[in-house]
């Protein structure tokens, strides 16, 4: 599997969207993304789907790498930073697989990379987006729990620290390419961004119901994500806090 082409089209923004079983949406995404930025190419990377997830990609006009074993979000999503990093692209916006979030909002999150000098932009869900749409009451009390943990570590307020819609620019994508939070790593991946002294900054944008399928994060996987998540984020503080006492010591 190689993950090192060259960056042929005339685009320097790679989107990236990282699918495990999503046969059932993936054709949508991919055609309305494409739809949405004809110029941008898109590169699927598919987690070892039991489904039919890696044919409806290329089906749409995606470019597929299909894991050869099901390496987890972190693991899938890094594939994808990897293969930006290496193909020379400038940015990636990565976008989920299940529908629900709108390509259209893909150039607002660019356009704010780019004036605003941050090495990451968040899509965040407007209020009211879609008539109202509301994410489930686990994960709205996750995001609460995670927002509070954050806010002293980060040094400000973010509104969603589980977010999947990020664009980020070359400087993050170079960190990321060489390690990422393998499991739910949206949270730990800004402890890393807040330890690089790297910034980012948030955009709102629209949020919809999943076009098919439903959720892998259960009540039960839901409390080994809470202590995962907890576990990385310290082991971040105190790798980081390590690695800069030894640099004084010097």
């Amino acid at each position: 599997m190689s993950t090192s082409p060259a960056n042929t089209n005339a685009s320097t923004t790679l989107v990236l969207i990282p699918a495990y079983n999503e046969g059932a949406s993936i054709r949508h995404v991919v055609e309305e993304v494409r739809r949405t930025c004809p110029l941008m190419p898109v590169l699927v990377v598919n987690d070892c789907s039991k489904d039919a997830t890696a044919s409806e990609a290329r089906a749409a006009g995606a470019e597929v790498i299909s894991l050869p074993c099901h390496l987890g979000l972190g693991g899938c999503v890094q594939t994808g930073y990897k293969y930006a990093y290496d193909a020379g692209y400038k940015s990636v916006v990565r976008i989920d697989g299940d529908g629900q979030h709108d390509p259209r909002d893909i150039a607002r999150l660019l356009e704010m990379l780019e004036t605003r000098g941050v090495e990451m932009v968040i899509g965040v869900r407007a209020a009211g987006s879609n008539g109202g749409f509301r994410t489930s009451l686990l994960r709205r009390i996750g995001i609460s729990f995670f927002k509070l943990l954050l806010r002293p570590i980060l040094g400000r307020s973010v509104s969603d620290p589980t977010s999947g819609f990020v664009a980020m620019n070359r400087r993050a994508l170079e960190v990321f390419s060489l390690t990422f939070p393998l499991e739910y790593p949206e949270i730990e991946a800004l402890v890393v961004l807040q330890r690089k002294a790297f910034r980012f900054e948030e955009v709102e944008s629209v949020m919809r119901p999943r076009m098919a399928g439903r959720s892998s994060i259960t009540p039960v996987k839901s409390v080994y994500f809470v202590l995962h998540v907890l576990l990385g984020v310290f082991v971040n503080i105190l790798r980081y806090d390590g690695a800069h006492a030894r640099g004084q010591g010097r």
